[in-house]
């Protein structure tokens, strides 16, 4: 089938919206709104509360565009708190990664394929991690390029910091299990490197979500945390992990939350994302996991 809607103009779209049953307290400002903020982006967010079996999606949901807006701008905050505490992972990440095996295994370990188990893919890793280190525009990238000819790949202290969290996290997912990887895994208050790898597959995910505007807001992960039973410090008890939605946003900010205070006294995120919580439209905590009373569990009090 052949797709034929056509573009329409923003007071359209605004009578598009009136005709689906989308009331409006100042068309103005909507009219302002959608000039700023895409008629199909805005659709994430009416969705729910559309009738989106029959093609006029009417809404079966009584609200109005300037909710709609609230829950955008909501969105958009909780996606930016989720980022920076991400950012602040991503480096302890990094950082303890390159030092557990520098130590051990010198500067260049990252290029050495005997320390991966699956040696095909590695190539193709490090080959894409070679892209990544070409593409860099960093100083210190550039200065290691004019100086030295050998290993013609910097050292892992320079490439891992300019490879993406999405790499990053393949490359330890591969690498061989051993004292080193223990000591990765230990840093951050775990006890199994699977459950670490799972959770930086989670994390990148995450983090692409944020990084390209994406919605966090009712949506559902395809990449999701596992929730382990035991843990070095407080995390979910048996009975709260078995009851999550681990596609839900809630299941990975608890992963989140817990890594954080690994390396720092993390009151700001819970502190900050509690605050928010308190002023989601609707009252949508539940369509992204938040279980009632979250805020009282001993991960978050």
């Amino acid at each position: 089938m052949k797709y034929r809607k056509p573009a329409i103009s923003i007071p359209d779209q605004v009578e598009k919206l009136k005709q689906r049953g989308l009331s409006f307290k100042d068309e103005a400002y909507a009219k302002v709104m959608l000039s700023r903020i895409s008629f199909y982006r805005l659709r994430a967010y009416t969705y729910p509360f559309q009738d989106n079996t029959d093609s006029n999606h009417a809404f079966v949901v009584k609200t109005d565009f300037e909710t709609i807006i609230k829950l955008y701008k909501f969105d958009r905050k909780m996606r930016l708190l989720v980022f920076g505490a991400l950012e602040k992972i991503e480096i302890a990440l990094r950082t303890q990664i390159i030092y557990q095996f520098a130590l051990v295994h010198g500067g260049h370990w990252h290029i050495d394929q005997s320390l991966y188990y699956d040696k095909s893919r590695a190539i193709a890793q490090l080959g894409k991690l070679q892209k990544e280190v070409n593409r860099s525009d960093e100083t210190f990238i550039k200065y290691y390029k004019s100086n030295y000819t050998a290993p013609a790949d910097p050292p892992s202290w320079m490439g891992l910091e300019v490879a993406s969290f999405g790499t990053l996290s393949m490359l330890f997912r591969n690498l061989n299990n051993g004292p080193e990887k223990d000591a990765v895994t230990a840093s951050f208050g775990l006890s199994n490197a699977t459950i670490l790898q799972n959770w930086m597959h989670n994390f990148s995910h995450l983090r692409n979500i944020c990084a390209h505007h994406g919605r966090l807001w009712n949506r559902r992960l395809t990449v999701q945390p596992r929730l382990p039973y035991k843990t070095q410090h407080i995390f979910l008890s048996k009975q709260e992990a078995r009851v999550l939605h681990a596609n839900k946003p809630y299941a990975s900010l608890c992963c989140v939350k817990y890594m954080l205070e690994r390396k720092e006294s993390d009151y700001n995120f819970s502190r900050k994302l509690k605050k928010l919580l308190q002023k989601c439209p609707l009252e949508q905590e539940s369509v992204m996991g938040f279980p009632e009373n979250w805020r009282t569990h001993a991960l978050w009090s």
